[in-house]
C-alpha cells in the first residue's frame, strides 16, 4: 500500500493549482494518442467476441454511454459522454437513480462481472481518449448525479480534476478500485490530488505514471478489477 502521508498534505494545500507545464502537458497527450491507438489494434480482434457474449447473456444494447464530469476549473467543468461495454441489466437505475455499484452487485451481468474483473469493459473508453475527453491515467470521472452530494460532504473534492482529464485508470483505480460509498470517494480524493501534484513536474509524472501503468496491468492480468 503506498504510503500518502506527506503527499496527501501537499497535495490538499496545492489543490488550487491547476498548473501543468507544457512539456508534462504534450508528452501526456502524445502518450495517450499512442497507447489507445495501440491498445485499440491489439484489442479490435476481440470486440465481436465481447458483442457477441453480451448480446446472448442480456437483452439490452452492447454499448452503456453515460454523462460524466471531464476537465474543470475553479469555475466551469466540462461534461462528455463516457462509453463502456454494458456490464449491468438494461435501465439498472431505473427506480434507484445514480447509485454507486456494489459487491456482488445483483444488476450486474455475468458476462458483465467476468469484463469488470479484467476491464474488458473499459475498451470504448479509448475513443473518449483520441477525442481529447480522457486521458489514459487520471482521477476517475464521476457522475453528475452524484457529485453535487460528493462537494457537499467532501471538502475540495470538485478540485480532483482542476487542470487534469479524467483517465480510464489512475493512482485511485489501482491502489483502492472503484467507489461504493462516500467514504470511498473520501479516501480516494487523497490519491488523486497527489496524481494533480505529480504532474507539475516532468520526472514525476514519468515516474508515477510508470508505476500505475505497471499497477493497471497487474490488475488486469490478476483480474482484480470490480
Amino acid at each position: 500500500m503506498i504510503n500518502l502521508t506527506s503527499t496527501q498534505d501537499q497535495a490538499i494545500q496545492s489543490a488550487s493549482v491547476t498548473y501543468v507545464p507544457n512539456r508534462v502537458r504534450l508528452c501526456k497527450r502524445v502518450f495517450d494518442v499512442f497507447l489507445a491507438t495501440t491498445l485499440l489494434l491489439i484489442t479490435l480482434p476481440i470486440w465481436p467476441l465481447v458483442m457477441i457474449a453480451i448480446k446472448l447473456d442480456s437483452k439490452g444494447p452492447i454499448f452503456f454511454s453515460q454523462v460524466r464530469i471531464g476537465l474543470g476549473n475553479k469555475n466551469t467543468s466540462s461534461l462528455f459522454k463516457m462509453v463502456k461495454f454494458r456490464t449491468m441489466v438494461q435501465d439498472a437505475e431505473s427506480a434507484t437513480g445514480p447509485v454507486w455499484a456494489q459487491k456482488n452487485d445483483s444488476r450486474i451481468t455475468k458476462v458483465g462481472r467476468f469484463m469488470r474483473k479484467t476491464r474488458i469493459d473499459e475498451l470504448p473508453q479509448l475513443f473518449n481518449v483520441l477525442k481529447g475527453e480522457m486521458s489514459m491515467i487520471g482521477p476517475r470521472p464521476e457522475r453528475p448525479g452524484i457529485m453535487g452530494k460528493l462537494e457537499t460532504q467532501i471538502p475540495l473534492f470538485s478540485e480532483r480534476t482542476y487542470g487534469v482529464l479524467p483517465g480510464i485508470t489512475g493512482l485511485a483505480q489501482v491502489y483502492q478500485g472503484y467507489d461504493e460509498s462516500i467514504e470511498d470517494s473520501r479516501n480516494k480524493l487523497g490519491y488523486d490530488l497527489s496524481y494533480s501534484v505529480a504532474l507539475t513536474s516532468f520526472k514525476q509524472w514519468i515516474l508515477m505514471d510508470a508505476l500505475i501503468t505497471w499497477k493497471t496491468i497487474t490488475v488486469v492480468i490478476m483480474g482484480r478489477g470490480q
